[in-house]
């Protein structure tokens, strides 16, 4: 029987002050629930993630059209999730959704 390898990926909402546990973990449900909504799936956000760090720690030169696409959809999505995220709350400047592959 073969491994399958599982990608997972965190969401935490960042330098959002003095906002209850309650109503940061609904925004960070909300997020989440956008993002995967948006790309397809929580395995599609764990590749998406990774395909985005990849383009961004390299110069691009050898980013291929799959590459390129994957990273226009990937900010879209992440848009999207941005506001739904915030809904109810606003935007405080210096807060964000932090995404790390785990």
């Amino acid at each position: 029987m073969e491994a399958i390898e599982t990608t997972t990926y965190t969401v935490a909402l960042r330098d959002y002050p003095e906002l209850p546990l309650r109503e940061r973990c609904a925004a960070e449900t909300r997020y989440t629930r956008t993002l995967e909504r948006k790309l397809g799936g929580p395995e599609v956000v764990a590749e998406a993630l990774r395909a985005v760090m990849q383009f961004e720690e390299s110069d691009g030169s050898d980013a291929s059209a799959e590459d390129l696409a994957m990273a226009r959809q990937w900010t879209r999505a992440a848009q999207a999730a941005r506001e739904a995220g915030y809904q109810g709350l606003g935007e405080v400047d210096g807060a964000y959704f932090e995404v790390r592959l785990t």
